[in-house]
């Protein structure tokens, strides 16, 4: 069965695709952002809701610290503030570039090896290739944007010790405004690099660190303005190895994909359970298989698995592609999934050729990038 999708808005990307990255789209409450990163600024537009999907005002600007290739980035709720996450350091900006805070750590590039020294600026690594492929962490502001939670490699500048053993990663939970460190905790991972979800309580946060050809480790964290605990999601609780998808709309679910890509979970967020999975063997083959292959080579070939990215449609349905597994045969195809019954629901049809796996909002849409990297089409069903 098939779903007919239509679009309800376009929004070109800010930045020229050839020179930033793709745009994505930030969900908060009463407020939705298309973010760009590019090399010298990250740029975020308020997202208008009208019918025509025209830009509701004008693009906000934030002069970037180093090139997007050495870290990631955020942008808080009111636009206000921009946080950037580089190899050594977590730096936050107004919108003329000037420094709100900085929090200083531990070398991302000597992560795993023998500790780097610390640097003073960006310039006395900027053409080091060892730094340019180096691990990162990420950081994400709470919802109501009086936090920001940070991924780092640790220790901190500020703890004035130098570690004789390999540096642990750590979570903290750092004041928007003066960037004190109010909470932190081993993150227990070893990253090639990680991305928070926001949760729509501001207390909460999920982290998802992915640790390359070793898997992926979830964690889940709660801030009650004193403690900061953490729900490290290990194999006992079904989060080992998991990536971290998406939140439900009310909260009160995760939506993951195993790091081999073969079956989707909804775990429940007050204890991390996974209450219901849905194996990527439920996807019926390409209709684009090459049937003169031998049947060997039809199976081997067909299997499809489920994309990284996904989420929830409205807290009765999901989306997820297999765009990945897909694209050695043709067109790559996204999938409702019912959440009543965990089941493989009905293939979405488009009326036009979309691109990349599908990034969903939570009220009834869904968002695709462009193949060119220069537009978002946001979706609805008919």
């Amino acid at each position: 069965m098939t779903a007919s999708a239509r679009p309800v808005a376009t929004h070109a990307a800010p930045l020229d695709p050839a020179e930033a990255g793709a745009p994505y789209v930030e969900q908060w409450p009463g407020r939705r952002l298309l973010v760009q990163r590019g090399d010298t600024e990250l740029v975020a537009l308020v997202l208008d809701q009208s019918a025509d999907g025209s830009d509701g005002s004008a693009p906000i600007r934030f002069p970037a610290p180093w090139p997007r290739r050495f870290g990631g980035c955020a942008v808080s709720p009111d636009l206000g503030v921009a946080v950037f996450t580089g190899v050594d350091a977590v730096r936050a900006v107004d919108r003329t570039g000037a420094v709100k805070w900085e929090i200083r750590h531990r070398c991302w590039a000597g992560s795993g090896r023998e500790p780097h020294e610390r640097h003073q600026s960006y310039d006395e690594y900027a053409d080091s290739g060892d730094h340019r492929y180096a691990n990162s962490g990420s950081a994400a502001f709470s919802s109501d944007g009086t936090v920001v939670w940070v991924h780092v490699l640790g220790p901190l500048a500020e703890d004035h010790e130098e570690a004789t053993e390999p540096p642990a990663e750590e979570w903290l939970v750092v004041d928007a405004a003066q960037g004190h460190v109010l909470a932190r905790a081993d993150a227990r991972a070893t990253a090639a690099g990680s991305v928070h979800v926001p949760h729509p309580d501001p207390a909460q946060m999920g982290l998802s660190i992915g640790e390359g050809q070793d898997g992926s480790r979830l964690r889940w964290g709660r801030w009650d303005g004193r403690t900061l605990r953490v729900s490290y999601f290990e194999e006992e609780d079904g989060g080992e190895d998991r990536i971290l998808m998406a939140v439900s709309p009310c909260g009160d679910r995760l939506l993951t994909v195993s790091h081999d890509q073969d079956t989707l979970a909804v775990h429940a967020v007050a204890d991390g359970s996974a209450r219901s999975e849905l194996s990527a063997e439920a996807v019926p083959g390409h209709p684009d298989t090459d049937t003169g292959a031998d049947d060997e080579e039809i199976e081997t070939e067909t299997e499809a698995f489920w994309d990284y990215e996904g989420g929830f449609v409205d807290e009765a349905t999901a989306i997820a592609g297999t765009v990945e597994s897909d694209e050695q045969h043709g067109e790559g195809r996204h999938w409702l999934i019912d959440l009543t019954r965990t089941g493989l629901g009905d293939r979405v049809v488009y009326p036009e050729p979309v691109s990349g796996p599908p990034r969903a909002l939570g009220d009834g849409t869904w968002y695709t990038v462009s193949d060119t990297g220069d537009t978002i089409r946001i979706w609805t069903l008919s």
